[in-house]
């Protein structure tokens, strides 16, 4: 598998700029839109987006000519993330790959609704999100599916509906996040004997 076999990698290298300067001004801004977005949710200010990448307003508008675009690409982002990831783990044990792939597909679920609330569920880059998604993590669930480490009587939009409800939860912090998130996948995990 490579992270060319994912619609959201050729849309997300598609929106990115060539020139060293510009990829890096580019690359600061989603950053900095990720962060804002993750700390203030989908009311998060331009201005403050730029000032955190340590660019001008107008840099912001000339990458993103609308907050719309700038929702799409750092959601599109992560997603692209989330599919380099599920390449890059897919050699290790079956349960160990699927647990790597679905921590940080926790940490996107902060972006994700943040940005979901400021697009609606039809943007095509949602579509090419979701393919993606389930194209980089589905085949790490179908590999501990077959290794007889996760339960057979669950698909794998039933595991990350499970994980989005979970971080959908407020936390007092991110231990008891990742306490809660244990006890969920000690659930989807078929022991022996069971």
């Amino acid at each position: 598998m490579t992270t060319q076999s994912f619609p959201v990698t050729e849309l997300v290298a598609a929106r990115r700029p060539t020139r060293k300067d510009a990829a890096r001004n580019y690359d600061a801004l989603l950053a900095a839109a990720r962060e804002a977005f993750a700390e203030h949710g989908a009311e998060a200010a331009l201005e403050d987006i730029a000032r955190r990448a340590g660019v001008g307003i107008g840099t912001l508008y000339r990458n993103f000519p609308t907050r719309r675009h700038l929702f799409e690409t750092v959601y599109a982002d992560e997603v692209n993330a989330l599919c380099r990831l599920a390449v890059e783990v897919a050699d290790r044990e079956p349960w160990e790959a699927l647990t790597v792939w679905l921590d940080r597909f926790a940490g996107y679920m902060v972006t994700k609704r943040a940005v979901r609330e400021a697009l609606d569920g039809e943007s095509e880059v949602f579509a090419a999100c979701r393919e993606s998604m389930f194209a980089a993590g589905g085949p790490l669930f179908t590999r501990a599916q077959e290794a007889g480490e996760v339960r057979r009587d669950m698909e794998f939009g039933d595991l990350l509906r499970m994980v989005s409800g979970i971080m959908a939860t407020a936390f007092e912090d991110e231990a008891q996040r990742d306490r809660v998130l244990g006890i969920a996948l000690d659930g989807v995990r078929k022991h022996p004997g069971a």
